[in-house]
């Protein structure tokens, strides 16, 4: 294994003189990248393998799908592209190529950790208890608020999933975070499905804990669901989403103001997450492509 990294190694080096070789000399760059001249020139009479040219025609593949997705895909996602472009190379090349040349997604954030223990205080009970795979859409949602940078000030998102398909049906976005923020949103989410008896799960930050939020929901045959106490894995998969909004969106960019950063996060979510984005709870589709396929037996 470490002779065919070296190989590649070289052979990464040689096309490099091979491109800058009408600019400088080669002797030169073959010094300073440590490789021989007689090497180089050796490699230069070898013919391209088929094996080579294959390589090439599947990496010029897998940089248009790494920019499509605007850089966010890594070796399973882009696998996933070319197998339904109608490709048969295996998982292992795919990630051999993105390896050798560079092509790596973005890393995300840390998770935070939180201390087990404390009060096990529920202001509601917690009618969700980690059971994040339902078979019908409308059955249980979940909710949440994170923040966002701008040159401006805060932003203060709030989104609504469906565990069914992991689709956003709803959000809203404010300069503050009163409890109007996460009404917004949920009733952007009733007015897209008119649910009846779905449950709400959010943890248990003050507006989800307000009367104005009980009451909404209580008015439109919600079920308000509450994590525990400290329990950031209660509400799992609402975290996730904005672990990955924030890796594969927010991180990349700066915003100078607030309209620019609402604008992009809501290209993000309607454009790229639910349309497109594929996701691995779902098989690799994304959320509207799951619920197309399902929603009707449903």
């Amino acid at each position: 294994m470490s002779g065919q990294r070296e190989s590649s190694s070289v052979r990464r080096k040689y096309e490099f003189i091979k491109k800058c070789q009408s600019q400088h000399k080669v002797r030169m760059m073959c010094r300073l990248l440590d490789v021989s001249p007689s090497g180089y020139y050796a490699w230069l009479q070898k013919p391209v393998s088929d094996r080579a040219r294959e390589d090439a025609r599947l990496l010029r593949l897998i940089r248009a799908s790494f920019r499509a997705s605007q850089g966010v895909y890594g070796g399973p996602r882009i696998f996933l592209d070319l197998r339904e472009a109608g490709e048969t190379c295996s998982k292992h090349r795919v990630a051999r190529l993105m390896r050798e040349n560079g092509v790596r997604a973005k890393g995300g954030y840390r998770t935070r950790r939180y201390v087990a223990g404390g009060k096990p205080a529920e202001l509601i009970p917690n009618l969700v208890k980690r059971n994040f795979t339902v078979s019908q859409p409308n059955r249980v949602w979940v909710t949440d608020i994170t923040y966002v940078r701008t040159w401006e000030g805060w932003l203060y998102l709030a989104v609504v999933l469906d565990l069914f398909s992991r689709k956003v049906i709803g959000w809203a976005i404010r300069h503050t975070i009163q409890r109007e923020l996460v009404i917004d949103a949920l009733l952007k989410a009733i007015r897209e499905r008119g649910p009846t008896d779905t449950i709400v799960h959010s943890d248990q930050g003050s507006q989800y804990g307000s009367d104005d939020w009980l009451r909404f929901c209580r008015t439109n045959g919600l079920k308000p669901s509450m994590s525990r106490r400290g329990n950031c894995w209660d509400n799992a998969v609402a975290e996730s989403f904005f672990s990955s909004l924030k890796k594969e969106r927010i991180k990349k960019r700066i915003y100078n103001t607030r309209q620019q950063a609402t604008d992009d996060i809501a290209e993000y979510v309607e454009g790229f997450y639910n349309r497109t984005r594929r996701h691995e709870h779902l098989a690799g589709i994304s959320p509207e492509q799951f619920e197309a396929a399902l929603m009707p037996q449903c």
